[in-house]
């Protein structure tokens, strides 16, 4: 039976997605923001790679699928661009200078409280791009000399956090306009975030769908000036 597990890409796609279901039921039974799906099936992904002793590599084969999809789904968030196209363009001047504010104050604070912690190099450059969508993340990290499960790991990290904390901090912090809400998630927290932020309106999931490309561009640019 393991071998079979361990050798069908299957397993890998069928856990993921029992796991993401179980995750929405549990979020869609509690409306607590901390049963995050993506949060919950992740845990217990893991938990059954331990419990069970499968390897990662067995998983993945099968994982790997389900991310096939993360590029077609991330060009669907240019619908919910198009149909607020005018408000964008409103207000393109504002969301592109607070973009660049939040890409370098992310990048700041990570060459900081590495330098402060006495993280290598090589972990510095790992979570450099943890705010932006998951390809260009990568693609700076290999590209600084970072390490390719750490960025992945800072990435999920970021993202859920903004997913789960968003509502909290807009309150905290008494945040009330919407382009501002908007530019903050797709900033600071990618797609994961931009996930949260669509829940919470469309002008503000379309406001941090244009913030999360500009933040890849913009951090990729940050990263070939600086390093």
């Amino acid at each position: 039976m393991k071998e079979l597990i361990t050798e069908s890409p299957l397993f890998g796609a069928a856990i993921t997605i029992l796991s993401y279901y179980i995750g929405l039921k549990a979020n869609k039974k509690t409306g607590k923001a901390i049963f995050n799906p993506l949060l919950i099936a992740e845990i217990l992904i893991i938990a059954v790679l331990i419990v069970f002793h499968i390897p990662f590599s067995a998983y993945n084969s099968g994982g790997a699928i389900i991310n096939m999809f993360l590029g077609p789904i991330t060009a669907l968030l240019a619908y919910s661009i198009y149909r607020e196209r005018k408000l964008i363009g409103s207000h393109f001047v504002s969301i592109l200078a607070g973009t660049i504010a939040g890409s370098i104050a992310s990048v700041l604070t990570i060459i900081i409280l590495s330098s402060l912690f006495g993280l290598g190099k090589d972990l510095t450059s790992s979570l450099i791009p943890k705010s932006v969508t998951t390809p260009i993340a990568v693609a700076i990290s290999e590209t600084l000399g970072g390490i390719r499960s750490v960025t992945v790991t800072s990435l999920l990290i970021t993202g859920v956090s903004g997913n789960i904390l968003a509502p909290f901090m807009i309150k905290l912090f008494r945040v009330r306009n919407r382009v501002a809400q908007g530019v903050a998630i797709g900033t600071a927290s990618h797609v994961v975030g931009t996930s949260k932020a669509l829940e919470l309106g469309e002008d503000i999931g379309a406001i941090s769908s244009i913030a999360l490309s500009f933040s890849g561009i913009v951090t990729a640019l940050l990263t070939m000036l600086a390093f």
